[in-house]
């Protein structure tokens, strides 16, 4: 059963088409959104949470429409959102900082609000840290309070844009676990550059690129775009072809088979780079 149901989405900034009738169908679980900067991830995100409305197309959250101004509310209170920069009050304390949230999210009554405080902070593992002011927290930590936040009033669907950006690799771990732990119950849309964040927790991965949808499937179908054109030599490939020195000291090729090498397994990095590719041709043919 789908929570997010998305038909015929776009959005224009002017003569620049940010997203071009996007479909999608989002259910529990972790589902990674790819594509390089200016694809319409983020535009797509905004949407979803009705900080955004789009130009054409529907959003239905749990049946709700957010174009219906009396259904916009129900979708917003079923929804937790942690944008790429959170903006987090740096003189509160994390405790206060959610207390506050809270009320916002119309959490008024005290025993419950207070309980629901206490309760996203053990998620995220950060009430030791609740008398804390968020200027002093650690970057991982702020990332894991934005997180906190998103989670007050235990939203059916939660919207992360880039959320392990910048953070070290033993936060990126802790945040992963995070995230793996909330999808086994809720829906969760994770936005990233990160190919190893889509292969670690997702089960589903969207790539996104020049406002469309140009792939939807499993990590492993991703990488499967690639089979068959990847590569491994002792030597450098001549010409003009891409190719980089791996930690085996072997140059590793996507794309047509240089002389003298091998087939490798590809990864979903490699798949990525593949759609791209054919994305950038289509592109160009327009």
């Amino acid at each position: 059963m789908s929570t997010v149901t998305v038909s015929g989405l776009s959005k224009h900034y002017g003569s620049r088409t940010a997203l071009d009738s996007v479909d999608l169908m989002i259910g529990v679980g972790v589902t990674g959104l790819l594509g390089p900067n200016g694809a319409g991830k983020s535009t797509l995100l905004r949407c979803l949470a009705t900080a955004l409305a789009p130009d054409d197309g529907s959003i239905r959250v749990s049946g709700f429409d957010p174009a219906v101004p009396a259904q916009r509310t129900e979708v917003r209170r079923r929804i937790g959102y942690l944008p790429q920069n959170p903006g987090l009050y740096p003189n509160f304390t994390a405790y206060d900082l959610l207390d506050y949230v809270a009320v916002l999210k119309e959490i008024t009554e005290t025993r419950q609000r207070r309980a629901e405080v206490r309760r996203v902070l053990g998620e995220v593992e950060l009430t030791d840290r609740a008398k804390t002011k968020v200027r002093k927290l650690s970057g991982g930590m702020r990332q894991r309070l934005g997180l906190a936040q998103a989670l007050l009033g235990d939203p059916a669907l939660v919207i992360l844009d880039e959320p392990t950006v910048g953070l070290d690799p033993e936060q990126r771990m802790l945040f992963r676990a995070l995230i793996s732990r909330l999808g086994e119950r809720r829906t969760v849309l994770l936005s990233t550059h990160q190919t190893e964040d889509v292969g670690a927790l997702c089960e589903r991965v969207v790539v996104m690129s020049g406002g469309r949808m140009i792939f939807e499937g499993s990590p492993r179908e991703l990488a499967g775009v690639a089979e068959g054109q990847v590569w491994l030599s002792d030597d450098p490939p001549t010409g003009n072809t891409t190719y980089w020195r791996n930690a085996d000291g072997l140059y590793r090729t996507v794309g047509q088979q240089p002389d003298g090498a091998e087939a490798t397994r590809p990864s979903i990095e490699d798949g990525y780079l593949m759609l791209l590719g054919k994305a950038a041709v289509t592109e160009a043919a327009r």
